[in-house]
C-alpha cells in the first residue's frame, strides 16, 4: 500500500446537487444561511468558529487527509474554512459554485466520524459544524440524489428502501417458515403487547440481507427472550435524514419508531448490527425531539449479544477457528463505548483475535457511515479511495494471519466490502450474529 495509488476522479458530476443549484437565487441563499446560523446554530458554532488556532492537530485523526497525500484541504480544519467558514465570513453572499463546492465537501470529504474530536485541544466537533452545512445544503435543495432518494423513502414509508407494509410483514413470515426447517417450533413475534425486547432493525435488512432477521430469530429462540417485532411504520430504525440534513424528517423517523415500541409496551428497545441507527436513536434524533436520553431504553446489538454470551444465557458449542479482527465502528466505538464489550464478546466467540492498530475509540473510519455511502456510485471512488489507510490496516491485520473481519455495522459492512475489494485485500466480513449463529447451540 503507497499513497501513489491515490487516482480519485475529478468533477464528479451529481444531478441531485446540479438540479437543486439550478433552482436557486442569491436571495435564497443568503436567506437559507442566515436562518441556520442566527437562528439554529447560535452559540456552539459561535464558539467553535473563536476557539479554533488552526494548530492542526485534527490532521492527522482524518483518514481523508491521511489517505490523500496530506492534503491540507482536507484536515478538518481545512474543511470548516472551506465551507461554514466562508459563510460566515460573508455572512451568506456566496455563489451557487461555493454551495456546489460546500456540498462536496460536506456530504463526501467528511462522513462525521468525530474521530477529529479526540485530537482537538479544544474539543471542537467538526462533525457538527460539517452537519451545520448539509443543513444549509438539505434547505437549499442541493443534496446528492441517491441520498435524497433514501430520505424520500423515509419520508413516505418510514424506512429507506421503498419498502411497504405488506412486503415487511411478509419478509418476517418468510424467514419464519424458512427457521422452521431448523427449529419446527420458532416464532418472529409481530406486535405481541407486553414483550421485554422490542426489536428493530435497518431497511436493508429485510430487503438485501433478510438471514440476518433468521439468525437474530434463532438466537432469541435460543436464549429463551420475551421478544417482538412490529408489523407497522417504526420497525426501520435507521435515518438518512439525519445525514442528508432533513431534521424535520428525521425527528418524525424517531417518533415512529419510539411510538411503535410504546404502542406494544416493552421493556427495552434492542437494536440490530448498525451504527449510525444507534446514534440517530440513542443521540440525535431523541434530542431532536426534546428527550435527553431516549424516552425506551435502547441497547445495541453488541450489549445485548456481550449479555447473552459471557453470561452463558446461550450456550457456545465451539469457538470460531478462523482467526477474526474486529473492525470498532464510529457510532459505538466513539459514540457509545462499546469497544470493550465487542472484544469480551470477540474473545468468548473466537479462538483467534488480533487487534488492528490503532484501535477502539482510535480506530479508523470505513468512510461509508455519515451517508457517505448512500451519496452512491457517483462518489463512490472517491469514497473508496480516500481511505487507502484503511486498506493498509486490513492488510496489516492480514499479515498478522486475520482472515475474517467482524464489523457490527451495516454502513462499515459495505465500506469495507468496498475497500477490501478494490486493494484487493481478500478478507472475509461478518457480523456478531453471524459468528454467534454458527458456533451456538440450536434450538431444536
Amino acid at each position: 500500500m503507497t499513497q501513489q495509488t491515490v487516482k480519485v476522479k475529478k468533477n464528479i458530476v451529481d444531478e441531485g446537487i446540479e438540479a437543486g443549484l439550478a433552482r436557486l437565487t442569491p436571495e435564497r441563499i443568503e436567506s437559507v444561511i442566515q436562518r441556520v446560523l442566527n437562528r439554529e446554530a447560535g452559540a456552539r458554532l459561535k464558539t467553535y468558529a473563536r476557539t479554533c488556532v488552526h494548530c492542526g492537530l485534527c490532521s492527522d485523526a482524518c483518514h481523508h487527509f491521511v489517505s490523500m497525500n496530506r492534503d491540507p484541504k482536507l484536515s478538518p480544519a481545512g474543511k470548516v474554512k472551506r465551507t461554514i467558514g466562508v459563510m460566515m465570513q460573508k455572512k451568506g453572499k456566496v455563489s451557487k459554485d461555493f454551495i456546489r463546492e460546500a456540498a462536496m465537501v460536506a456530504y463526501s470529504e467528511c462522513n462525521l466520524c468525530k474521530k477529529c474530536v479526540l485530537y482537538c485541544p479544544f474539543g471542537i466537533d467538526v462533525g457538527y459544524l460539517m452537519t451545520l452545512v448539509r443543513r444549509i445544503c438539505h434547505l437549499l435543495g442541493v443534496v446528492p440524489r441517491y441520498m435524497q432518494d433514501t430520505a424520500h423513502s423515509q419520508s413516505v414509508h418510514f424506512n429507506q428502501m421503498w419498502i411497504n407494509g405488506d412486503e415487511w410483514v411478509d419478509t418476517l413470515f418468510w424467514q419464519e417458515e424458512e427457521a422452521r426447517d431448523e427449529a419446527p417450533d420458532i416464532r418472529i413475534p409481530v406486535d405481541k403487547e407486553g414483550s421485554d425486547i422490542f426489536y428493530s432493525v435497518i431497511g436493508p435488512e429485510p430487503k438485501f440481507r433478510a438471514q440476518l432477521i433468521y439468525q437474530a430469530a434463532m438466537i432469541f429462540e435460543a436464549a429463551g427472550s420475551d421478544w417482538t417485532m412490529p408489523g407497522s411504520p417504526g420497525w426501520d430504525n435507521s435515518d438518512l435524514c439525519m445525514f442528508s440534513g432533513d431534521n424535520e424528517m428525521m425527528g418524525r423517523n424517531k417518533r415512529a419508531h419510539f411510538e411503535a415500541a410504546a404502542k406494544l409496551r416493552v421493556k427495552k428497545i434492542v437494536m440490530g448490527e448498525c451504527g449510525h441507527a444507534f446514534r440517530s436513536v440513542y443521540d440525535v434524533g431523541n434530542r431532536w425531539l426534546g428527550f435527553k436520553m431516549p424516552p425506551i431504553p435502547v441497547i445495541h446489538a453488541v450489549e445485548f449479544y456481550h449479555d447473552l454470551v459471557c453470561n452463558g444465557k446461550i450456550r457456545i458449542l465451539k469457538k470460531f477457528a478462523q482467526p477474526i479482527t474486529l473492525h470498532d465502528p464510529c457510532n459505538i466505538a466513539r459514540g457509545m463505548g462499546l469497544y470493550e464489550k465487542a472484544r469480551e464478546l470477540a474473545h468468548a466467540l473466537c479462538e483467534t483475535v488480533v487487534e488492528m492498530t490503532p484501535n477502539r475509540e482510535h480506530n479508523i473510519c470505513c468512510n461509508a457511515g455519515g451517508g457517505i455511502i448512500n451519496c452512491g456510485p457517483p462518489f463512490k471512488d472517491k469514497r473508496v479511495e480516500a481511505n487507502s489507510v484503511k486498506a493498509k490496516q486490513l492488510f496489516d491485520a492480514k499479515a498478522m494471519g486475520a482472515e475474517v473481519v467482524i464489523a457490527p455495522c451495516h454502513n462499515c459492512h459495505g465500506g469495507l466490502e468496498d475497500i477490501i475489494h478494490h486493494y484487493g485485500v481478500e478478507m472475509e466480513l461478518k457480523f456478531f450474529g453471524d459468528i454467534i449463529y454458527e458456533v451456538m447451540e440450536k434450538p431444536e
